[in-house]
């Protein structure tokens, strides 16, 4: 069955979704949500929501999809015990170890992986399996023929509406670097809404360089269900009830073949609409797929600003209303807002603190008609009663395979004897259950007295009954079970670098990054004495597995450097040794001693969102951590520069610089298809000698001279005067 799942950030929007036509809605606990910013529910409230849904045949699926620290994972595995036990019909997890770890001792509870996994192939779907998940939610950048393959595979969930984020899925590090509060926790602080400047082409303007549309599927859904997708994801857990409603409303008139998706199409840009929206990245990037000239709600065009003595008219057919609010803009760019004042003949007039001009774009962002539309549904369940009153008998109603009797028996009458519209009239009051009855049959054998309030207690009993059955608990109950963690702990004394070219530097280990991941493999890198590992990307398209598939002819490669969960079925597949890299976020003992158990694991990373002493319990033979040299926050897997190949000048790295003067140098590269993508490394490097008994983990990708930074690794001080701006990361401050 196609599902459309919709966003839950409050009880509001989960009333919304589940009355509009909702399969299932995703929300989030009051602790572990990647929305910690959302309304979220603590347990009484979720313990209600999700009865409520399942009173409407609507599934809840929680999210606890952060990344978990080794202090947590105590209380994150009895609060996942916890919502389950409540009756949640699946979990939400970003790690895909940790869920390896729950599976494992608690088999029954359904878990799906979140699109912070990064699961954009097949290999990444069948680690995804091998480790328990029911089903994946792709990252937004799988194209369509991966979707098809994994499809076929796994049950698949596929984003088709909401706010589209910048940075490869799962693996964005700017909110963390820039602010100490961490996307991966579910605090991101949205840097990549802001006012940037790229280098190229003599441009130093700001526009809001890093912030894309939003995405709408529309009618390309059709796509998705021939691709095999079960389930349609609607983004916006920070979003409002009317956007919520709208968006359910719009697909649901899809996915069903109604009449009038045009109206509620219209109707959902009102709600919310960044960019004019975009297809996605699973349809090819298209011209939409930037925003750099809005960056929040445009709303839907309603006309052009005609100024008639001092006035703002604006022609129309379409009558607004009081509490309607608009956006207005000039060549393309917002220059203010408007509010509405008065209908006059074929116009309407508003007014704005901005000076506005003859043909400004008005669009309406705030349409109380709309909204008070949209949030207007009522959804009740249909019921057929068969209701039977019988004197020195109890009261018995059927619904389908139910029984409720009263709890007193039938008294003859004296006086006035009960009649079928006094027992229709009081069974119409549902005692505000969601019901709806209609009777099947009302049989009174015999002149019968009852109290009326005895009627009613009878009425409340079967409701009471027919909503205990319909919202029953199913869900295996499971108990607490401390884990055992074996970890061989020990020290690593090894260095490996990151580095598109190694002539003038000798690691004990040698990570190979791409310029292009279909060039030929530097003499420099095959020809050392190091350990070599090929860089294997947080985002790969069959192409590139291909290409580096064919990488492996050279009998020289020792390994791959894992930065997606798919580069670990890959390395296996090919009798490779692994390399975990940081953008896997290794941050809890539990997880790693899944990961331990896996074939092949050679060394890991450990997270970069680590601070020093929560690495302490994650120390072995094995591990590494990010010591000095480039961090990156971000990889981006489409072109920034709007695919303007025709004029491009083609660079290996541009700046962008923010509203505060801020370098954040960025990488491009060649995928296997011939198509540019970008990393983007923080504005400092990384000064430090790492963790005391780990590994040293040094990312050369930028730095010139690589020989220096290499024979620098101890030495803070030379450090600083070969990076100029620096910083000692989350080893020493931590993130939230």
């Amino acid at each position: 069955m196609l599902e459309i799942l919709a966003p839950a950030g409050n009880v509001e929007c989960a009333f919304a979704a589940i009355h509009n036509g909702a399969n299932a809605i995703y929300l989030g606990y009051s602790s572990y949500s990647a929305r910690q910013g959302a309304g979220n529910f603590d347990e009484d409230g979720l313990r209600a929501i999700i009865e409520t849904a399942h009173f409407h045949s609507v599934r809840v699926y929680v999210a606890m999809n952060t990344i978990v620290k080794d202090t947590e994972t105590e209380s994150f595995l009895r609060t996942l015990l916890s919502v389950w036990n409540m009756g949640a019909d699946a979990i939400i997890m970003q790690d895909a170890l940790l869920g390896k770890y729950v599976h494992s001792v608690y088999p029954d509870i359904l878990l799906h992986l979140s699109t912070q996994a990064g699961i954009c192939s097949l290999d990444g779907a069948k680690f995804a399996k091998e480790c328990g998940f029911s089903r994946v939610i792709l990252a937004r950048e799988t194209p369509l023929t991966e979707i098809s393959k994994i499809s076929a595979f796994i049950e698949t969930e596929v984003f088709i509406q909401g706010a589209l984020c910048t940075a490869y899925s799962g693996q964005c590090y700017f909110s963390s670097f820039a602010g100490g509060n961490s996307g991966n926790r579910g605090r991101c602080k949205q840097p990549c809404r802001k006012l940037y400047a790229y280098d190229r082409n003599g441009n130093t303007e700001k526009n809001y360089a890093l912030s894309l549309s939003d995405l709408c599927v529309g009618e390309h859904i059709d796509k998705l269900i021939e691709a095999g997708v079960v389930s349609f994801k609607i983004e916006g857990r920070m979003r409002r009830a009317e956007y919520v409603a709208a968006a359910v409303r719009y697909y649901r008139s899809l996915l069903d073949k109604q009449q009038g998706s045009a109206q509620l199409f219209s109707d959902l840009k009102r709600t919310y609409n960044r960019g004019n929206y975009t297809k996605g990245l699973a349809f090819g990037q298209d011209k939409r797929l930037l925003s750099t000239a809005i960056q929040g709600h445009l709303g839907e065009k309603v006309g052009c600003v005609k100024v008639i003595n001092g006035k703002y008219y604006v022609e129309s057919i379409w009558k607004p209303q009081n509490g309607d609010a608009f956006k207005i803009l000039r060549d393309g760019k917002e220059i203010g807002g408007a509010f509405y004042v008065k209908n006059e003949g074929r116009s309407f007039i508003i007014d704005s603190k901005t000076r506005l001009k003859n043909g400004d774009g008005v669009f309406i962002t705030t349409d109380t008609a709309v909204n008070a539309r949209v949030l207007n549904n009522v959804k009740t369940q249909e019921i057929s009663l068969k209701l039977t009153f019988a004197v020195g008998e109890f009261a018995e109603a059927k619904c389908g395979n139910i029984r409720i009797t009263s709890d007193e028996r039938m008294e003859a009458a004296e006086n006035r004897a009960l009649d079928q519209e006094e027992v229709k009239n009081c069974f119409y009051k549902t005692d505000g259950l969601p019901f709806q009855p209609k009777f099947e049959s009302i049989e009174i054998m015999g002149n019968i007295f009852i109290p009326k309030s005895k009627l009613n207690a009878f009425r409340r009993k079967v409701y009471e009954a027919l909503f205990q059955e319909k919202t029953k608990q199913t869900n295996t109950q499971y108990h607490y079970l401390k884990p055992t963690v074996k970890l061989d702990i020990g020290s690593n004394t090894k260095t490996a670098v990151i580095a598109t070219d190694f002539s003038a530097i000798d690691p004990d280990i040698a990570i190979l990054k791409h310029n292009r991941i279909d060039g030929l493999l530097p003499e420099s890198f095959l020809n050392g004495s190091f350990e070599k590992y090929l860089y294997f990307p947080p985002f790969t398209t069959e192409e590139d597995v291909v290409t580096l598939r064919n990488h492996l002819q050279d009998r020289r490669i020792d390994g791959i450097y894992a930065e997606n969960y798919g580069a670990i079925t890959f390395a296996k597949q090919n009798g490779l040794k692994i390399f975990i890299g940081t953008g896997l976020n290794v941050i809890n003992s539990l997880s790693l001693a899944q990961l331990m158990e896996t074939e092949k694991i050679e060394y890991y990373a450990i997270s970069k969102e680590a601070n020093g002493q929560e690495a302490q319990s994650l120390l072995t033979s094995k591990s590494f951590c990010l010591s000095s040299g480039d961090i990156k926050l971000m990889d981006l897997c489409y072109c920034p520069f709007g695919k303007t190949c025709s004029v491009c000048d083609k660079r290996s790295v541009y700046t962008l610089t923010d509203e505060n003067g801020r370098n954040f140098p960025v990488r491009r590269y060649q995928s296997a298809d011939g198509n540019c993508r970008f990393e983007v490394y923080n504005c400092a490097a990384m000064i430090g000698k790492g963790v005391k008994q780990a590994g040293q983990l040094l990312d050369l990708t930028l730095v010139e001279k690589k020989e220096k930074a290499l024979s620098a690794k101890d030495d803070e001080e030379t450090q600083k005067t070969i990076y100029k701006a620096y910083t000692s990361g989350h080893l020493k401050r931590g993130i939230l």
